[in-house]
């Protein structure tokens, strides 16, 4: 299987122009920004753990024809289910706080949390990867570092009225979202290095599915009666709201994903990155017009929720221009991007694109 870090000048010449990156990358933002819209819809009629299982049960059947094909022509690394465990376990986690979070709080608030990610993601990195460590001194990085953590504890303490116990609960559950996906990514990226990204997101998915699957027969309940339903409380949405369910499945784990991979092609890793930054802005906007009974961001909010973000922003453009100014050409995100679609942000390596590749070539 191909490493996606040699890829060579011809085979990077193939790839979308800069237009259709810009179109590419757009269409990501738009699609991971409906998914935190999407599960604050569904709190009002069926529960998480439904909605959990659903959405990744119906993303593992599409992704599945992708693994099919690949093993009919043997291009399935035969380490490929067991690298895939605990990226899976990870993402698991990760989804269920991520699912439950718009049960306990507002949509603009949860994304904002979820920032804190990148700085799990630095920290594990640098205990992880000894590459990582030089880019984590710079002070450009350090400064962008405190600025995602003082942006967001600041958004979290601003809000009007102050935190009940369910909005923290919410709070801390989009917290341990972030720290769980940068356990993902920095697991997809020991343990997948080098591997194939749509069949290595097709491997992960159908465990992560499994996983929703047997959580949503254990703990999905009724909203309207409390009942324990393994999840069938769908069978009363009507056939639009059913429709809606799957299609954010398909927005979000299929759609997004792949219009990632494609425009990071394009545009480049810290482009392409930095753009999908903007996620928890464009929540934000929306979420007032689709709710207007929730609490949103105040003005004071906003102005720290984009410090947060300008600092997440810094960080990229940091490790980018050091990259470059070395020499060394970041790994290619494809080797390490999460493999679930409604979080985009992974620690990169500055290895060399000398290394050697895998022995099975895709």
């Amino acid at each position: 299987m191909r490493s996606t870090a040699n890829t060579t000048t011809g085979e990077a010449a193939a790839g979308p122009g800069t237009g259709a990156g810009i179109a590419l990358i757009l269409t990501s933002l738009i699609c991971w920004t409906t998914i935190p819209l999407f599960l604050r819809h569904f709190r009002e009629l069926i529960d998480p753990w439904s909605a959990n299982g659903w959405r990744y049960g119906f993303s593992a059947l599409m992704w599945l024809p992708v693994l099919l094909l690949a093993t009919r022509r043997g291009t399935v690394p035969r380490q490929m289910w067991k690298a895939a465990i605990v990226p899976s376990l990870f993402n698991t986690g990760a989804q269920v706080c991520f699912g439950i979070a718009p049960y306990y709080v507002e949509p603009g608030l949860m994304t904002f949390s979820l920032r804190l990610q990148i700085i799990f993601v630095t920290v594990g990195a640098a205990l992880m990867f000894p590459s990582e460590r030089a880019i984590i001194r710079k002070p450009g990085f350090i400064a962008g570092i405190a600025m995602v953590a003082l942006g967001t504890l600041l958004t979290i303490w601003l809000r009007p009225g102050g935190l009940g116990a369910g909005t923290a609960l919410g709070v801390w559950l989009s917290i341990g979202a972030g720290l769980l996906y940068a356990g993902y990514a920095l697991s997809v990226r020991s343990s997948m290095h080098g591997m194939n990204p749509l069949l290595a997101f097709s491997t992960v998915s159908q465990y992560t599915a499994a996983l929703m699957l047997l959580l949503m027969f254990i703990f999905a309940r009724d909203i309207r009666t409390g009942a324990h339903d393994l999840g069938w409380s769908v069978v009363y949405l009507s056939g639009g709201q059913l429709a809606m369910l799957l299609t954010s499945a398909i927005i979000g784990i299929g759609i997004g994903h792949t219009a990632y991979f494609k425009s990071i092609q394009a545009l480049g890793l810290a482009v392409a990155a930095g753009v999908v930054q903007l996620q928890p802005i464009t929540v934000s906007m929306l979420a007032p017009f689709l709710f207007p009974k929730d609490e949103h961001l105040s003005a004071g909010q906003w102005a720290t929720g984009l410090i947060a973000v300008a600092g997440a922003a810094t960080m990229l453009v940091t490790q980018h221009l050091a990259a470059k100014q070395r020499r060394v050409a970041p790994i290619d995100e494809f080797d390490e991007l999460p493999v679930d679609p409604d979080v985009a942000l992974v620690a990169q390596s500055n290895e060399t694109v000398s290394q050697p590749e895998p022995a099975a070539r895709s």
